[in-house]
């Protein structure tokens, strides 16, 4: 068992992904001299060599439609994009292209591409640095998107994505690069669509992912105080979403509620909490309930821009309203 920071954990299932398979390449900006803006790359190149390791363009859209091409010959790219905002500029080859590819062509066709893309605020970066857009791809047929919270899944969830045969989104909370954690030496594989009960409870469930599971944990341990059980759920894999494993803890909680940083109107967890209502209405004692960010860009200002992403006094305050 081995103590590793989040960062650390990705750069060892891209070390590792490069080192099984030789149709793996990684690219993107800055990725390679300078190991990436967040250093989630650094020493790769010295390892593996330019050909696999690859500083690019700064041109969005010709990195989504290079990778798509070279996934369609065989190979297996992984692009960085240095911050989920800028994935703007790369959406045609991404949704149009690698998302439809294997439908289009009658299922004889594998796309098996990651795009890795940190999200999230905290660092106060502004609006066009801290956006939280995963739900795009959420909602587009033929991606799936997977967000690690723990610092085995950032390895884990990695590496499953990058042995995939389709299209991955690989969102990563810059919060957590430099969280720390344990990385067994065996470490188990994960499923893609598979969620994890971090902490049991009976009283209520929060469904999270990303950085805020972590705002779920504290919130729960200080309901634990106040004599109020609640569940915690890291779904982990928001495309395709483990629906048995929340339907599961709502048999025992009967009541829900959605945790994201994104902002909450439109966000994904108003698609999971309108399928809770339809799988589960029997189960329900309360309505289901959503924390997210207000309708606003992410504000540069610190002060501000702690105010606006959701805390655990936020999460504290839904489940009180849910127990009413």
């Amino acid at each position: 068992m081995a103590e590793l920071r989040y960062v650390h954990a990705l750069n060892k299932a891209l070390e590792d992904q490069l080192s099984n398979d030789d149709s793996v390449f990684l690219l993107g900006e800055d990725i390679a001299n300078a190991g990436g803006s967040f250093k989630a790359t650094r020493g790769l190149l010295e390892k593996f060599g330019s050909d696999r390791v690859r500083d690019t363009p700064i041109s969005e859209a010709a990195l989504s439609g290079l990778v798509v091409g070279a996934a369609l010959t065989g190979l297996k790219p992984v692009l960085e994009i240095m911050f989920m905002d800028f994935v703007t500029l790369a959406m045609d080859g991404i949704v149009n292209q690698a998302a439809k590819s294997r439908f289009m062509f009658g299922g004889q066709a594998s796309v098996p591409l990651v795009v890795r893309m940190p999200h999230g605020g905290g660092m106060n970066a502004g609006p066009q640095h801290s956006q939280c857009l995963e739900a795009w791809f959420s909602h587009v047929p033929g991606l799936k998107v997977v967000c690690p919270a723990t610092v085995q899944d950032a390895y884990a969830l990695t590496s499953a994505a990058i042995r995939d045969p389709d299209p991955v989104i690989l969102v990563e909370n810059k919060a957590l690069y430099a969280m720390k954690g344990e990385l067994p030496d065996d470490i188990p594989d994960a499923t893609i669509g598979e969620a994890l009960i971090l902490r049991e409870g009976q009283d209520v469930t929060l469904v999270s992912y990303g950085a805020a599971v972590f705002t779920c944990l504290k919130a729960a341990e200080a309901m634990a105080n106040e004599g109020i059980s609640v569940e915690v759920i890291d779904l982990r894999t928001l495309q395709p979403w483990d629906k048995a494993t929340v339907s599961a803890s709502l048999e025992k909680t009967h009541r829900a509620i959605v945790v994201h940083e994104a902002v909450r109107s439109y966000g994904a967890g108003a698609e999971i909490a309108a399928t809770i209502g339809e799988i589960c209405f029997d189960e329900l004692d309360a309505p289901v309930g959503r924390v997210g960010a207000p309708f606003m860009p992410v504000p540069y200002a610190p002060s501000l821009e702690k105010a606006y992403i959701p805390d655990s006094q936020d999460v504290i305050q839904a489940i009180y309203s849910a127990l009413e």
